[in-house]
């Protein structure tokens, strides 16, 4: 199995959710495992905010710029739908290029009615944003790449 091979390998492992993953090949043999996270949520009549997690590239390498090795993924915390604005009259909270402080809010996650603000843990400027706006998300599913400061 060659390195292209096993990244599509762990890029499939994390999009369908998987938590275990046992691979034999000849001589070749590869396990995949993610610890299962809990996740409260808690009812409230106002705005909630929520713990970023944050993911850096696997330490597989092929054809990546410095500059993509440096970048910060910002994930979901929790499975719900993405909003980039607190309304639909509003702006977005940030667009490509924007400079962000820790603490700053980026999108919102809602689930179960509750809108959950997603904060910056870094300080940094947005050059990527992932999901489109109003688009479900999963629980880990990159949401911002980060260029920290």
């Amino acid at each position: 199995m060659d390195i292209k091979e096993i990244k599509q390998l762990m890029e499939a492992f994390a999009k369908n959710g998987l938590t275990k993953l046992e691979l034999s090949q000849g001589d070749f043999s590869i396990k995949l495992k993610k610890e299962a996270t809990e996740v409260k949520v808690v009812q409230s009549p106002e705005t909630v905010p929520a713990r970023v997690v944050s993911v850096t590239q696997p330490e597989i390498k092929e054809n990546n710029t410095e500059e993509e090795e440096n970048l910060i993924y910002i994930t979901s915390p929790i499975i719900g739908t993405f909003y980039r604005a607190p309304s639909p009259d509003s702006d977005p909270y940030v667009e490509v290029g924007s400079r962000v402080k820790k603490g700053d809010v980026l999108c919102i996650v809602e689930a179960m009615k509750i809108m959950n603000e997603i904060e910056s843990e870094y300080d940094g400027v947005i050059v990527k944003i992932f999901p489109k706006n109003a688009e479900s998300v999963e629980y880990g599913q990159k949401l911002f790449a980060l260029k920290p400061e």
